[in-house]
């Protein structure tokens, strides 16, 4: 079992509380930059949003809007799964698609190709940092990352396998509403898995430590 999941004794809830909501806050907030950095690009964008992004062409809102209510009603699939959501499962369905919209709103438009190819993995890159700076502070998972558990806990499948199938479904469902699939698309999803597992350990806060004496988490 990875390090960072180890514990010696019973988790406190309310260890390191001002820090582990500042973190969540800010990976929320760079989570929403990072996609709308990939939205610009014009190269693709993470696969849950090309359904965002074919969801949002139908029905005319704006992303952020459609991140918010997708993500409510994916939260509203935890309860058959019998998924308990966090304060940072909260704050994720709003917080993310809040920060989404600001963010398109300063980012422009039409941007020179250079540019916009190198904001594919700088978004991807911000993207995994701001994923493993929310999951780190342990305040109850993403509603699509509780979803995929909560599949993976009731089926028995494996992880990889789960995920896979809720990607095509949505890449396929969002491709034919109107989303953007392109290589940005492809290469976050080669590519995040491995981010995350080399940044979540350093950015996970550990519950158990005594106050001011808590280790640095090392990668497995």
């Amino acid at each position: 079992m990875p390090r960072f999941f180890r514990t010696r004794s019973r988790p406190r809830s309310g260890r390191r509380l001002p820090r582990r909501v500042v973190q969540l806050c800010a990976g929320l907030a760079l989570y929403g930059l990072s996609m709308a950095m990939l939205v610009r690009s014009e190269l693709g964008v993470i696969p849950w949003d090309v359904l965002h992004q074919g969801l949002a062409r139908q029905l005319e809102w704006s992303l952020g809007t459609v991140v918010v209510v997708v993500g409510a009603l994916v939260l509203l699939a935890w309860i058959p799964l019998r998924e308990r959501p966090g304060v940072g499962t909260v704050s994720n369905v709003v917080g993310v698609g809040l920060a989404l919209d600001a963010a398109l709103a300063v980012l422009p438009s039409s941007l020179p190709l250079g540019v916009r190819i190198a904001f594919v993995p700088a978004a991807i890159v911000l993207n995994a940092v701001a994923t493993a700076a929310y999951i780190g502070v342990h305040l109850g998972p993403g509603p699509r990352d509780g979803l995929m558990t909560g599949l993976v806990r009731r089926t028995g499948r494996s992880l990889r396998l789960v995920r896979t199938s809720l990607e095509v479904v949505v890449v396929a469902l969002g491709w034919l509403l109107g989303g953007t699939l392109g290589m940005a698309t492809v290469l976050y999803a080669v590519t995040i898995g491995p981010l995350v597992h080399v940044l979540l350990p350093r950015l996970s806060v550990d519950l158990t430590a005594p106050a001011g004496r808590e280790p640095v988490p090392q990668a497995p």
